[in-house]
């Protein structure tokens, strides 16, 4: 960007909760050096207050508890050029009005797909180990079994139900691993998973063939409630089915029957529907069911890395460079 030029004026709008972990001070800093913002940070609620503020914004920077970019909006913020999204998705703030108007929008996915594959790769391996299902016999029978029998780390199989941002990462991280990677997605082409050394299969053989299961998909109409009894009574003796992505990917009423009458199973499970359950939900008591409250996702200093990659794709956009995260508008619908 020439430095002589006029800055673009950029508004930051976002829950306060979460900002100071997104845009900590360093990248507020970094960022005040490319725009200009004539507001401090605001949250959605603030900004239904001060419309006005919109009329000369060119660059919307938001996270967590961003405003719905729906025809009202849009109206308001006729300058509008870029929308940058410190966070996973952005289905929820999308709206058929804003593709219409051809905004590029970036989404922060790839950063926050970093510490939910470092928690999914310590599940796996700890699931080869049968860690929880061990632990849970010698927490019952007050001895050490001899020579327990478990996979392990050395050809077993892992499979994933998902190869986006976060499914692709999992495999690389796998493949350091001395495992076999077996991956389901009807969008993945044999190619991309080819890349990250991945064999695909159909769901039936996945959960069937794979020592543990790791769910990875975007929740859609067509995968919602997708893992069901029969798939879950088809896992392996001893498997572990994990799940990060979304909790209504999983029948977990029907997973809590399976759980209950298979007790060499274990579910990861750090997503749920409704999260967290209900209060007398199962999955609260079964032994087999592991909770655990949005682990996976970036917490805390983790965080920092989705400000760092807005601040990036910001600097791209004022110096007129391809945008390396920004939304494909023809994929949008098939994304988390």
């Amino acid at each position: 960007m020439d430095e002589t030029a006029r800055r673009p004026t950029a508004l930051l709008v976002m829950e306060e909760e979460r900002r100071p972990d997104v845009y900590p001070p360093e990248v507020l800093a970094a960022i005040d050096r490319l725009v200009d913002r004539p507001s401090p940070p605001l949250t959605r609620r603030e900004l239904e207050d001060r419309p006005g503020l919109l009329r000369r914004t060119e660059v919307l920077l938001t996270g967590w508890g961003a405003p719905v970019l729906d025809s009202a909006f849009l109206a308001r913020a006729p300058e509008l050029r870029a929308v940058l999204v410190a966070a996973g998705s952005v289905r929820h703030l999308t709206t058929p009005a804003f593709w219409a108007r051809g905004i590029p929008i970036v989404s922060a996915a790839a950063a926050n797909a970093v510490p939910v594959a470092e928690f999914t790769l310590a599940q796996v391996l700890l699931g080869l180990k049968q860690v929880h299902r061990i632990g849970r016999d010698v927490a019952a029978s007050r001895r050490f079994p001899h020579d327990p029998k478990v996979p392990g780390a050395y050809r077993s199989r892992v499979g994933l139900m998902g190869l986006g941002h976060i499914g692709r990462l999992v495999a690389a991280h796998l493949g350091r691993f001395d495992v076999e990677i077996l991956a389901t997605d009807p969008l993945a082409r044999p190619d991309t998973a080819q890349d990250v050394g991945v064999r695909l299969v159909d769901i039936e053989e996945l959960f069937a063939t794979c020592h543990v299961v790791s769910l990875h998909a975007p929740l859609l109409p067509e995968t919602r409630g997708a893992v069901g009894a029969r798939l879950v009574n088809s896992l392996l003796p001893g498997a572990t089915l994990i799940n990060t992505a979304r909790g209504a990917l999983i029948d977990e009423g029907a997973l809590a029957e399976v759980l209950r009458a298979r007790p060499d199973l274990t579910a990861v499970l750090d997503v749920t529907h409704p999260e967290p359950p209900v209060p007398d939900s199962p999955l609260f008591t079964l032994p087999n069911a592991v909770l655990t409250p949005h682990l996976g996702g970036a917490l805390g200093p983790e965080r920092h890395r989705l400000g760092h990659l807005v601040l990036d794709e910001l600097g791209r956009f004022l110096r007129d460079r391809p945008l390396r995260h920004a939304i494909d508008p023809a994929r949008a619908a098939s994304l988390a």
